[in-house]
């Protein structure tokens, strides 16, 4: 792997910078940064990274061997249409933008390309993210482990077929903000309680961690590891009583299942959209 080239740089794509660089080995000289719009967040990502910033598409893609699509999904045609000129056969294209199916983005780009779509979460900008990745066709062994190595760098990565990606963004690529709901409660029920909230926080982050750890190393389901927390007659089993009274693991199964229906809603619509103004254009 040569030269690494970013399309778009919001936070997901200085998360996967930063990780390449700190984890992945990749000397910040082999990175390109491309975007036209935001002169003050090109400068940064230069300065804080080490990266050369390009305002110009055609210079940034120039020897590129690797190429990260990181803009928002409404932005994708318009970046892709203006790069295509500059994107040859032999590079290999990753996309993390939400939405924006593999078909999309092959009809955007009109030529053979090997392409990788990602689900990474928010998580990245701390190096553990959960990321799943889908393949086009013309992705060979040694392509898609490239991507897997890089992602590796934010967090863990899994390979799923295409149309699982939806399940992915319900599951862990909203996962973050679950945990997040249910500390919200953690700590409102904790003032309830008495507890100061320094203390609170402290106890509540340092659980979830263990518990982490927990589900990680030990080869027991959850299911075997909530019964052995919970003594009959015990707190934790009044606790989970009331869970189970207001039907919380519904709610949470539920959840899932409506944001990954979501997701498929999104990406269908986003895709209908490219495929209409595609079309529009070579009329």
């Amino acid at each position: 792997m040569n030269n690494i080239v970013c399309i778009g740089i919001g936070s997901m794509a200085e998360a996967i910078i930063s990780g390449m660089i700190a984890r992945g080995g990749i000397n910040p000289r082999q990175i390109k940064v491309a975007n036209k719009s935001n002169q003050e967040r090109l400068a940064y990502i230069q300065q804080q990274y080490g990266v050369c910033g390009h305002t110009s598409l055609e210079a940034a893609l120039t020897d590129a061997d690797v190429v990260f699509l990181a803009v928002k999904p409404k932005d994708v045609l318009a970046a892709l249409t203006a790069a295509r000129p500059y994107l040859t056969e032999n590079m290999l294209l990753i996309s993390v933008a939400a939405g924006i199916n593999l078909a999309s983005l092959e009809g955007i780009i009109e030529k053979k390309m090997a392409i990788v779509r990602a689900m990474p979460n928010t998580s990245a900008a701390v190096g553990l993210s959960a990321t799943a990745l889908a393949a086009n066709s013309l992705a060979g062994n040694a392509q898609l482990q490239t991507a897997i190595d890089l992602f590796t760098t934010i967090g863990t990565v899994s390979v799923v077929e295409e149309h699982k990606l939806n399940a992915v963004t319900g599951l862990s690529g909203s996962g973050p903000a679950y945990i997040y709901y249910v500390v919200e409660a953690m700590e409102k029920s904790a003032q309830e309680i008495g507890l100061d909230p320094v203390t609170a926080k402290q106890l509540i982050i340092q659980t979830i961690q263990g518990a982490a750890e927990m589900l990680k190393q030990s080869p027991k389901t959850p299911q075997t590891l909530r019964k052995e927390v919970t003594s009959p007659g015990g707190t934790t089993e009044a606790g989970l009583k009331v869970l189970e009274q207001h039907h919380v693991q519904n709610a949470f199964i539920a959840c899932i299942e409506e944001a990954t229906n979501q997701a498929k809603r999104m990406g269908d619509e986003i895709s209908k959209e490219i495929k209409k103004e595609i079309s529009s254009l070579h009329f």
